[in-house]
């Protein structure tokens, strides 16, 4: 569902006259920056597959910090993955690289452990490895990541639009009060009630998502 589909969906629900363009007027314009909000709140609620991204970085013979370009602040990691060894590569804390960096002699090799550390002037994160690597390696990171708020009418919404819906409904109704439809306390309801649903429904295409291993 795109951008203008889901204000009018909202605007629908409020008994409003549904619009050509987010901009049309001043309440279609303040429903579509609900949509914006509920968008931000839906994908940081699950791991949405459709969010589900690998972002590559190229390691640099020498160097032990590089860029994941493209990845924000927000995304969420699912794993790392020396793709040229074919390795898993593990997750090590601040404290356990800056033992391995200055306390211990320098090692060069293949890359095993990461570790974020800050980001760049563009907003991207920045990844520590080691053993600093001794070529050129390539390392992927499977990663959830949110999406642009949506902006142009026919951008795609990537995550379940009915508990966007549902939520900016629910923020428009708490904004300009009751008025002998839904309460805001029930629009509210029927937006967990939908995000529990569709969270069970992708549960459900990941059964190893539902065994707990010791």
């Amino acid at each position: 569902m795109n951008y203008l589909d889901l204000v009018n969906n909202v605007l629908v629900r409020l008994r409003e006259d549904e619009v050509g363009s987010i901009s049309e007027n001043s309440y279609s314009k303040l429903i579509g920056k609900f949509v914006i909000d509920a968008q931000r709140q839906v994908e940081d609620a699950y791991d949405w597959n459709g969010l589900s991204q690998t972002l590559t970085m190229q390691t640099v013979d020498g160097l032990f910090n590089g860029v994941l370009v493209g990845s924000g602040v927000r995304f969420r990691l699912i794993d790392v993955i020396n793709d040229t060894t074919n390795v898993e590569m593990i997750y090590r804390t601040t404290k356990e690289m800056n033992d391995l960096f200055l306390n211990r002699d320098t090692v060069k090799g293949t890359p095993l452990y990461y570790n974020f550390n800050g980001v760049n002037d563009e907003g991207d994160t920045q990844v520590d490895i080691y053993p600093v690597p001794d070529g050129v390696y390539t390392i992927r990171f499977n990663i959830i990541q949110p999406q642009d708020p949506l902006l142009n009418a026919s951008d795609t919404l990537k995550v379940p639009s009915e508990p966007v819906i549902f939520l900016a409904y629910a923020k428009a109704i708490a904004e300009r009060g009751e008025d002998a439809g839904f309460s805001a306390t029930q629009a509210y309801a029927m937006y967990k009630e939908s995000l529990a649903d569709h969270i069970s429904i992708e549960k459900n295409r990941y059964p190893e998502e539902l065994v707990w291993n010791a």
